[in-house]
């Protein structure tokens, strides 16, 4: 009895800290197609069908941190295959970045100031609309951004591939300029350059909220 109650008793405190040290993020699929979730360095992959959720719990501290969504793939019983949009390595549970385009939601935890930072970046392109938010937003910089703009169909010709829209930034011409203001102007408050950090960095406090990422 003395071993069940030391057990029970770890258990519990496992779990208190898993849950006190650790942040999550609820991905939800609102597309009325399938999606292939993804998630670096924390998490892998998910196929997600029209509705479904994938929760990642994050430790504190994560850093270089993204989320994002495949199109079309096809994936064999041991995890092997390869997605249209957003493709990492010909994988479902993802260990390195995915292949352009995909749009991102970025996230680095527990930071200076004890706050998280994240953003939505199209600098690697866009495929999927995508809502990033905290569950608890407090203002100023800590609220929900979106970039849900109809860019595959207007996408300019020389960034229009099969399933998505890259960036200026994957052909080389990486900075304000006429094609990163495409993205900009459909979505202000995502990422279209690397230099865009005014209007497209948010942030919140590490203790207080966890966040939601959802396609379309």
């Amino acid at each position: 009895m003395d071993y069940l109650i030391r057990s029970s008793s770890v258990f519990f405190l496992l779990s208190f800290v898993t849950y006190t040290y650790s942040t999550s993020f609820e991905v939800q699929n609102n597309c009325p197609y399938t999606i292939w979730a993804a998630s670096t360095p924390i998490g892998g992959g998910r196929r997600l069908n029209k509705g479904q959720t994938w929760v990642i719990n994050a430790p504190r501290g994560t850093k270089m941190a993204r989320i994002w969504g495949r199109t079309n793939c096809n994936f064999d019983g041991s995890g092997r295959g390869s997605c249209q949009t957003g493709d990492c390595g010909g994988v479902l549970q993802c260990t390195g970045w995915g292949k352009s385009p995909n749009t991102l939601a970025e996230y680095a935890l527990n930071q200076f100031s004890n706050l998280d930072f994240w953003d939505i970046s199209l600098i690697e392109g866009f495929n999927i609309p995508m809502t990033f938010a905290p569950t608890n937003p407090s203002g100023g910089k800590c609220h929900a951004v979106q970039c849900t703009a109809n860019i595959n169909g207007e996408c300019p010709g020389q960034l229009k591939v099969p399933g998505g829209c890259n960036n200026p930034c994957t052909i080389g011409q990486c900075g304000p300029n006429d094609l990163s203001r495409f993205f900009k102007q459909r979505c202000p408050d995502a990422y279209s350059y690397p230099q865009d950090d005014p209007t497209s960095l948010f942030a919140c406090p590490s203790d207080s909220t966890n966040y939601r990422v959802v396609f379309c």
